[in-house]
């Protein structure tokens, strides 16, 4: 569960984006997203400063990038922007000294990445379409009607820790574990969090290595198959990984096979029961679903943010930036730009550039499995609208406690049948 709120919590809901001094800005605050009030900060960015140096926050000091075309400036240019030695404002696994192919430039990068690219290749995607259709069936026809359940644990959570078993070809009865490890990485250790401590997290993560280095030496002697162990234990560039390394790839790719899904399948619901006459143009026109996925991903933007250090001196948006500091971009940011996005904060499910935002990144690290991400979401709607009139939110949503991944804890809701002919 998320961290519950403190007098940190307490004190930062009376603040006003607008009457603190720009220089205190800081958003890279979990309580602000935890809030949901990060937006009004973002705003006076954007227009006031969006290239911003906040120069004191926990993570220490840090530019942020809030515009569409900045953030596509940083993500274009992977030499003066370096993804090493992390991609997070604060790396969660520092004290282990992990390394990932997310936060490595070429050329290891690209050949990491390509070791296990083809599991999201269109090939693959067809196979898995089946697959994936009859495990939301089954989810959503075992779900109770007219009764309150909270939609992240019973759906989301279920459908996108499936899907992650499938991929690795993971023990599936010890599917949990794996929704677990990447709760605990993406989780800032706080009081009442689900991880209190840093050293709670490292033990964690690496129960987490334990466990995969059993799975590795069993594929390892085994003829090559189609799942992620198997092709890093078989790659080319992946055979030799060190241990930190072979779990920093793992968190990746289960962080990163996770948290898109999970949270935009619970960022629909509450954004279609915000928006009421968005929902009624979709049961009215179920063709519009492959237009609402990416709109759905780009209103929710998972991942807030991801950083980069420079390389050199250089300038961005007439700021001067210095070797070895830190670049944020704010994706959450970039996603209600109103210069790169009409009515940003409007959700609009047929928009005519419904792929046209930033939740999947840009450039040599666009998420690998955008494509999966955007097939279980589409086929999700088509299955909820041939079972229910709404899937109707009936209490408030509790958030993330993280400043990286922008997501949910809990959705209360409802299921409302289909109206009989």
């Amino acid at each position: 569960m998320s961290a519950q709120p403190d007098q940190d919590y307490e004190d930062m809901m009376k603040w006003d984006a607008n009457e603190i001094p720009l220089e205190d800005i800081d958003v890279s605050q979990a309580d602000l997203y935890k809030a949901n009030v990060m937006w009004p900060f973002f705003d006076r960015l954007r227009k006031e400063a969006p290239v911003h140096y906040c120069r004191a926050s926990e993570n220490g000091p840090y530019w942020s990038v809030t515009k569409y075309k900045d953030i596509m400036e940083v993500e274009a240019n992977a030499e003066v922007y370096s993804s090493e030695p992390t991609i997070g404002l604060r790396d969660p696994f520092d004290d282990l000294k992990v390394s990932m192919f997310i936060a490595m430039d070429e050329p290891k990068h690209g050949d990491q990445r390509k070791t296990v690219q083809g599991i999201v290749a269109p090939n693959s995607l067809a196979t898995m379409e089946p697959i994936i259709r009859s495990r939301i069936c089954e989810i959503l026809d075992a779900l109770p009607v007219n009764e309150t359940f909270n939609w992240v644990d019973k759906v989301s959570i279920e459908l996108t820790t499936q899907m992650l078993a499938t991929l690795f070809d993971f023990p599936f009865e010890e599917r949990a574990k794996l929704t677990y490890w990447s709760d605990v990485a993406t989780t800032v250790p706080a009081p009442g969090a689900l991880i209190e401590t840093r050293e709670e997290q490292t033990a964690t993560l690496l129960e987490c290595l334990e466990a995969f280095t059993k799975l590795w030496n069993e594929r390892v002697n085994a003829p090559p198959t189609g799942d992620l162990i198997s092709m890093l234990a078989h790659g080319e560039s992946t055979r030799n990984m060190e241990p930190m390394e072979f779990l920093g790839n793992l968190m990746l790719l289960i962080v990163g096979g996770n948290d898109t899904t999970r949270n935009s399948l619970s960022g629909g619901v509450l954004a279609l029961n915000e928006f009421p006459e968005q929902y009624a143009k979709l049961r009215a026109n179920p063709g519009l679903i492959p237009k609402m996925v990416p709109e759905i991903i780009r209103w929710q933007t998972p991942l807030t943010h991801m950083r980069r250090t420079a390389t050199r001196d250089t300038v961005l948006g007439g700021q001067n930036i210095k070797e070895g500091e830190k670049v944020v971009m704010w994706y959450v940011s970039g996603n209600r730009d109103e210069e790169a996005i009409e009515d940003p904060y409007q959700f609009i499910i047929d928009r005519e550039k419904p792929r046209q935002h930033l939740s999947f990144g840009f450039g040599i690290h666009r998420c690998m499995g955008n494509r999966l991400a955007e097939m279980q979401l589409r086929i999700t709607w088509e299955e909820i609208l041939k079972r229910f009139e709404k899937v109707e939110v009936v209490g408030e949503p509790v958030r993330n406690h993280s400043p990286f991944v922008k997501g949910f804890a809990e959705l209360p809701v409802q299921l409302r049948p289909l109206k009989k002919a």
